[in-house]
């Protein structure tokens, strides 16, 4: 298997050679990451893996009100082939300026959700399901899925459920060192599961209470990966919750993932 992704890997990359480079923009910083690692991680994992060149629009702020310039303009998104959320903005609220950003997906350019991604720009009774059209639906509508919070950092046992998907054909699971499994309130019928993950997870202790040495854990799962079609022109939405930790963004088998993300939300991978 390994053999088959490392032969199919050389044979896009080659095929990659006689298209154009792949314009992808980068978008991370905000809370709770080590994005200023991160952002060279991911940029030299994709543009080593395919034909590409990755924009960064980085904001070394480590608050959940990270914002962006370049999502200031309307066409924010112009000349880019597909662009990665990776930002952690979970307390930005300004409606006009999460619709700008939600406006340039709703045309036609492709996303890739990583990891905080999926819990930015939420207001309101968030963590309850919300309704398509809601005032506070619209991430969670481009995303495909809603989450509201993670469990502790714990190894993660990754499953590949659709296995003849284009992402995840010729991928293989494995389990993670120490990260966050996103939670699933709600998967909209919009989307498609790739990939659940499952991780052991003990009972939460009280601030200033000890553990009970008898407690056992409980596994708890859930979808890690998904694609998903969004809007009137069913724009191609690639994402994925693992990515918590550096030496995780760095194995190759999550930039293996994340770069098939980006190819088959570019219409590249079929």
């Amino acid at each position: 298997m390994v053999v088959a992704l490392a032969s199919w890997l050389l044979v896009h990359a080659a095929e990659e050679k006689k298209a154009a480079p792949l314009k992808v923009l980068l978008v991370l910083g905000g809370c709770c990451h080590d994005y200023e690692t991160q952002q060279q991680i991911l940029k030299a994992g994709i543009e080593s893996r395919i034909e590409a060149v990755v924009d960064i629009e980085y904001n070394p702020s480590k608050g959940t009100d990270a914002t962006f310039p370049i999502y200031e303009k309307d066409d924010w998104a112009a000349g880019y082939d597909v662009v990665i959320h990776d930002e952690c903005s979970a307390s930005v609220t300004d409606k006009v300026y999460v619709q700008r950003i939600l406006e340039a997906h709703r045309g036609g350019v492709p996303a890739v959700n990583l990891h905080c991604g999926m819990h930015c720009y939420r207001w309101g009774d968030f963590k309850e399901p919300v309704k398509l059209g809601d005032d506070n639906a619209g991430w969670y509508e481009m995303i495909g899925l809603q989450s509201t919070g993670h469990g502790p950092q714990s190894p993660i046992t990754i499953t590949y459920t659709d296995s003849a998907h284009p992402v995840t054909k010729g991928l293989e699971g494995w389990t993670t060192i120490n990260e966050e499994l996103y939670n699933n309130v709600q998967i909209f019928d919009s989307a498609s599961p790739l990939a659940t993950g499952r991780q052991i997870q003990m009972p939460k202790v009280k601030k200033g209470e000890k553990p009970d040495p008898e407690a056992k854990g409980t596994e708890v799962e859930s979808v890690v990966a998904w694609t998903n079609q969004y809007g009137p022109k069913k724009t191609r939405i690639f994402s994925t919750t693992i990515g918590h930790n550096n030496e995780t963004v760095a194995d190759d088998r999550y930039l293996d993932l994340v770069t098939r993300g980006i190819l088959w939300a570019t219409g590249r991978l079929q």
